[in-house]
């Protein structure tokens, strides 16, 4: 087996992250949303503190979703034809996406809502 370089290995990653962008699109709204939140945390000053816990969400989020594309993308090509075992293993993936994605909706929460209520003078 060929030794690939480190170059070779962050160019296949950057090509999986483009190819699940232009194919997927749920991971297209959650670069969406990625950067609304990033135009937020800009337009309300947050702290360095927050921005990690931001970071974290944003990763964590587009981390489970393109790991979710991977196993359906595995899925398919081992089972074409329904199991139970398939829809499992594809629902497991999804249930991923979805514990990620209401976590980082709490992060979002509790990073935004002190700001959003002071400049809404609430």
């Amino acid at each position: 087996m060929k030794k690939r370089t480190w170059r070779a290995v962050f160019y296949s990653a950057i090509e999986g992250v483009i190819a699940t962008f232009r194919t997927e699109r749920n991971f297209r709204v959650h670069v969406l949303a990625t950067m609304v939140i990033i135009a937020a945390g800009w337009f309300f000053h947050v702290d360095i503190g927050d921005w990690m816990l931001l970071t974290l969400a944003i990763a964590m989020v587009l981390g489970a979703e393109l790991m979710n594309t991977a196993v359906e993308a595995a899925v398919d090509l081992c089972s074409p034809d329904w199991h139970p075992f398939a829809k499992k293993a594809k629902d497991a993936a999804a249930g991923a996406v979805l514990v990620a994605s209401l976590a980082a909706a709490v992060i979002g929460i509790a990073v935004f809502i002190g700001p959003v209520l002071s400049w809404l003078n609430i």
